[in-house]
């Protein structure tokens, strides 16, 4: 068991034991509010479908939602799918634009959650190495299917974009819609 109570989760690579071992110490020394959140949403969840309504303001699936919704979480975890396990400056590099502090804290949450795995090693200079886990490896769907809109209409997205920053006199008018 973990330190909050929950089975360990499973490692996807060969060294899961040294993994898990890494990555058991690393969360404990590194919990963050948010794993303290979704443990004590956990730990206050009924099991009536009220609970489960992630609409509904104390639902705990919402410190899911909070976490993917996140501005970097998408983007670390479709580095770590193509790129498989990588270190701090291939994932820097590979999802752009984000400043190290940024990405520190991002990967602490993410690794709080249970979606990636922290390997450090003793090397010199050391090294650490980053890769998604069984649960983050199964967000990867989701993510795709998010992925796969986002390209398809993003010319969609951008001519409304477009559209409403045009001045009031150039924009078309629409019919008011009645019920």
């Amino acid at each position: 068991m973990t330190p909050d109570g929950r089975p360990p989760m499973p490692q996807p690579n060969a060294h899961s034991a040294t993994a898990a071992a890494a990555t058991d110490s690393a969360a404990a020394a590194t919990a963050s509010d948010s794993a303290a959140t979704v443990s004590a949403a956990a730990a206050t969840a009924s099991s009536s479908e009220e609970a489960r309504d992630v609409l509904a303001p104390d639902c705990p699936s919402r410190v899911v939602f909070e976490r993917i919704g996140e501005r970097w979480t998408m983007f670390v975890l479709l580095a770590l799918e193509r790129g498989g396990t990588l270190r701090f400056g291939e994932l820097r590099e590979r999802v752009g634009r984000v400043t190290p502090k940024v990405l520190t804290e991002t990967l602490r949450a993410l690794e709080a959650d249970g979606l990636i795995v922290r390997r450090a090693f003793r090397d010199s200079p050391p090294r650490v190495e980053y890769s998604l886990t069984e649960l983050g490896i199964s967000l990867l769907d989701p993510i795709r299917a998010m992925r796969e809109w986002a390209e398809a209409h993003v010319p969609e997205v951008l001519a409304a974009r477009d559209r409403a920053a045009a001045p009031e006199h150039e924009q078309p008018r629409t019919p008011a819609v009645r019920n």
